[in-house]
């Protein structure tokens, strides 16, 4: 018996370490947080040139709404988690074109406390342009520090070593064969980030290094939005076996309320798998227990809706914002009911929430 408990001690404590994640921990410009603070966390805008193979094109009107009409006269800072513009497609001169407005707003937000940029592999070209209007700003991570407490927030990308290491080479090639050959003759954009096998691995890497670390990772790259390191198919599974346990000790009133969440938590999750089996669903829990230690804030290229983190106070959300004229694809079993933004059409809805207390105080104990 002691020697098996000796061998899962000792396989609890392997861990494989990860450079260029140890680095950015270590040269990351460090931010203090206070119980006033209030951060948005936005990734992967892919900001093109306005055309029909811009993706960010359609959810830009929702981006600057919700930036002008509620964060920015809430006071909030701005940090922008990499991959903002697409430069494998378009060229810088083309973006700011099209987009001037967004840079002038984006930087609107150092009044209300900081305003920061960290590079993704799309926008990583960002670093050779002097004349950039958003160089000052620009980092490759950022360390919030919270009481004694660290979040550190990366692009993601990072924790592919064959990428990182060869990036200059690849990225260069990719550019080439996008611009010049897939673009003009209509084949669509692709990217490692959503490869189904690769994001797995990409946020099984960041989990790791994480939980050695004890700390918060906030990414983005993958596209997949991660709350306490669970993804919308895990955490829909843990609220049905929470429900299912709350069920024998509920009185009828409650049993049937609990009856009616589970049913409708079982319509989305079918809905999920069913759209899963399209795309290779992979789970995002990376052991047997899941620890805190990732989060992601999705992406702004959904169809008609756009993800992002929150930080306010000591809690922390992942929120959706979509056209309140179309079905949502989230919902919450919280019983978040939808804002919408004064008469914009656009809403709000808190998908979930947590205190960093909790976050950390679960990350120390399991980690």
């Amino acid at each position: 018996m002691d020697r098996e408990l000796n061998g899962c001690i000792t396989m609890s404590l392997k861990y494989k370490k990860h450079p260029y994640l140890e680095r950015l921990l270590k040269k990351a410009r460090s931010i203090n947080l206070d119980p006033s603070s209030k951060v948005l966390i936005l990734s992967d805008l892919h900001m093109g040139n306005g055309g029909r193979r811009d993706e960010f094109r359609r959810n830009a009107e929702l981006v600057k709404t919700m930036l002008e009409g509620y964060y920015l006269p809430e006071k909030y800072s701005l940090v922008l988690n990499g991959d903002i513009e697409e430069l494998f497609k378009f060229s810088l001169e083309s973006i700011v074109s099209k987009w001037g407005d967004l840079y002038d707003l984006f930087l609107k937000f150092e009044q209300n406390g900081f305003f920061w940029k960290t590079y993704g592999n799309h926008d990583a070209e960002l670093l050779e342009e002097k004349e950039y209007r958003l160089a000052s700003s620009m980092v490759e991570s950022l360390k919030f520090h919270f009481g004694k407490e660290t979040l550190l927030l990366f692009h993601g990308h990072q924790a592919s070593v064959l990428l990182w290491e060869t990036y200059p080479m690849v990225s260069r090639a990719i550019v080439l064969f996008i611009r010049y050959i897939a673009k003009p003759v209509g084949i669509r954009n692709f990217s490692t980030s959503y490869n189904s096998t690769r994001r797995f691995a990409i946020e099984k890497s960041i989990y790791e290094f994480s939980n050695n670390a004890k700390i918060v990772s906030i990414i983005g790259h993958t596209h997949r939005p991660l709350f306490e390191s669970l993804s919308k198919v895990d955490f829909l599974n843990y609220r049905i076996e929470e429900l299912c346990r709350a069920y024998p000790a509920a009185d009828d009133e409650k049993r049937a309320l609990i009856e009616r969440k589970i049913a409708a938590l079982k319509i989305e999750l079918d809905a999920c798998y069913e759209q899963g089996n399209k795309i290779g669903l992979r789970s995002g829990l990376y052991n047997n227990i899941t620890i805190p230690s990732i989060f992601n804030s999705g992406c702004a290229i959904g169809k008609r809706s756009i993800t992002a983190l929150e930080i306010e106070g000591n809690k922390i959300r992942l929120v959706y914002w979509y056209n309140g004229k179309q079905s949502r694809k989230y919902t919450s079993d919280r019983d978040n009911r939808p804002m919408e933004l004064g008469s914009t059409g656009f809403s709000r809805i808190v998908l979930n929430e947590d205190s960093l207390e909790y976050v950390f105080s679960r990350l120390h104990l399991l980690a």
